[in-house]
């Protein structure tokens, strides 16, 4: 079932949030979204093998496959885009990814299906016009791929976050937005163990805060886990642009050979 973030008659932005079911228990919860403007679609994360069959059920409850124009994928994971192979050969979409990855991911296709059909994102980011909005690759490197990007909807004012912002939680709990600090707070045993391991640096986590700072953001929608808005928009800005995390936490004992007996 689709969860509506935005919906003016015109322009619909769909999160799925559950399409994995039935697939392994062991593999993290994905989110998935469509974008549909005036008619015309683009796929955010669509994710991999898993949902594959689910989501072309979902989607086509919305947009014929035909009038989907995009894929946008953050970044190069299979949780990303490992399904990549299929969407090539199902529809006449262009992927747009990271140009540091444009040339990866093609080993998720079959044959020369990915000749022509991947565009690579430079650095500082691009607009990719889709009907009756714009939506912009906004550059979050090293968050926590090296060329990563987040997709912020015009239209909706929706931060497709990708992976800042992820909680780790069971799909059946994703349904409501987080919405005020309280909230945010009590949501943060799901949240801190993985920023502060995916995520590089605090260097880049304030970088990546103060150019959001600057943004008009009225959700902040992640890959993984429940989505914020309001107060807690904010609060998770303050929480993120002071942690410590990645690198900063490691030292020379993490980088020790340990000499073990066979077993």
């Amino acid at each position: 079932m689709a969860i509506e973030l935005f919906n003016d008659g015109k322009h619909i932005c769909l999160m799925f949030n559950d399409l994995g079911k039935g697939g392994s228990d062991e593999a993290v919860q994905a989110n998935q979204f469509l974008i549909v403007s005036d008619g015309e679609g683009a796929l955010i994360d669509p994710s991999g093998n898993l949902t594959y069959n689910n989501l072309v059920l979902e989607l086509q409850k919305h947009i014929p496959k035909k009038q989907l124009k995009y894929l946008f994928a953050s970044h190069q994971d299979p949780d990303i885009i490992g399904a990549l192979d299929k969407w090539l050969f199902s529809t006449e979409c262009q992927l747009y990814v990271s140009s540091l990855w444009s040339r990866f991911v093609p080993h998720f296709c079959n044959l020369n299906r990915a000749d022509g059909r991947i565009t690579g994102i430079p650095d500082e980011g691009m607009a990719i016009h889709l009907r009756d909005t714009t939506v912009y690759a906004v550059p979050a490197h090293f968050l926590h791929a090296e060329g990563n990007f987040q997709f912020y909807d015009s239209k909706s004012k929706i931060l497709f976050s990708g992976d800042m912002g992820a909680s780790m939680v069971d799909a059946h709990e994703i349904s409501e937005p987080i919405k005020t600090k309280d909230e945010f707070y009590a949501q943060l045993h799901s949240m801190s163990g993985f920023h502060k391991r995916y995520m590089v640096s605090n260097k880049v986590c304030r970088f990546w805060v103060n150019m959001v700072r600057q943004m008009e953001v009225q959700m902040l929608v992640p890959q993984h886990g429940r989505y914020l808005v309001g107060e807690a928009i904010p609060a998770f800005l303050d929480w993120i642009e002071n942690l410590q995390c990645g690198v900063d936490l490691f030292t020379q004992e993490h980088y020790r050979f340990r000499l073990q007996s066979r077993t």
